[in-house]
């Protein structure tokens, strides 16, 4: 059953998708961003190849002047094909395979669709692909998956990529410092409306099962798997595979 768009601010609103589970949470927020009073919009992350989903969210998107991707994970990519089949746009990616018909995303790139303006984050780590938008007009930044709205996100060996995750987090807390950044709009959850907190709490975890890594090591751990299950063992056993994928990645970055 496809959901109707919901309304977050002026220029932004989302359309969530029927693909609910561990690692997508509710199901992936298809973001839909368009200048007040312009005639056309900006689609993020199509999420699944789900036809009643991509009707709820064209319903809502009017004419769309361009679809961007935040990374290149299904749960965000599947509709690609289908979306360009419908409605003719372009797609942007910082990946070449999910661009069409358009120039490859960059960081600090911006975009200006009909007075909408974005502008580009490389954010590497969840994926080396990852990206951010801002909107700066409402210090809006859409999150994909590097920042969630509920819990906290995968880093899994060998796309995702520990030492640039945390340094992309550092540039989201600069932000948010700077007063750029007042909400997180992310690909599953709710809305962040205190990016500060979440920041930090995303950090200070990061911090945590580093040390917890470290002292699994130390205590004779020599695999993923062996690690976690020593820090690990609050986690449901469902996730401990995303976890030892988590874990290589934190395995990198230590002996890097």
């Amino acid at each position: 059953m496809s959901s109707s768009a919901v309304t977050v601010s002026e220029r932004a609103s989302y359309v969530l998708a029927d693909n609910p589970g561990l690692m997508t949470l509710d199901g992936t927020n298809t973001w839909i961003l368009r200048e007040p009073g312009a005639a056309r919009s900006v689609v993020v992350d199509p999420g699944p190849a789900d036809d009643g989903h991509l009707q709820a969210v064209l319903d809502a998107a009017g004419e769309v002047a361009l679809v961007l991707f935040t990374h290149r994970h299904h749960d965000h990519t599947e509709a690609l094909e289908r979306i360009v089949e419908l409605t003719g746009a372009p797609t942007r990616s910082i990946d070449p395979a999910y661009t069409r018909s358009a120039d490859v995303l960059a960081d600090g790139d911006t975009i200006d669709v009909d007075g909408l303006r974005l502008e580009v984050l490389a954010t590497p780590g969840h994926t080396t692909d990852s990206a951010c938008f801002l909107v700066g007009a409402e210090r809006l930044l859409l999150s994909g998956d590097t920042i969630l709205g509920r819990g906290t996100t995968v880093i899994a060996h060998p796309d995702g990529v520990l030492g640039p995750y945390l340094d992309s987090l550092a540039r989201v807390r600069e932000l948010v410092e700077e007063g750029l950044v007042e909400q997180i709009l992310p690909g599953h959850g709710p809305v962040v409306t205190d990016p500060l907190a979440v920041v930090d709490f995303y950090l200070e975890h990061r911090a945590e099962r580093l040390d917890q890594v470290r002292a699994a090591v130390a205590a004779g751990a020599t695999t993923p798997r062996e690690v976690v299950e020593t820090v690990y063992q609050d986690v449901d056993q469902t996730l401990w595979p995303a976890a030892e994928q988590s874990v290589a990645a934190q395995l990198a970055y230590l002996r890097a």
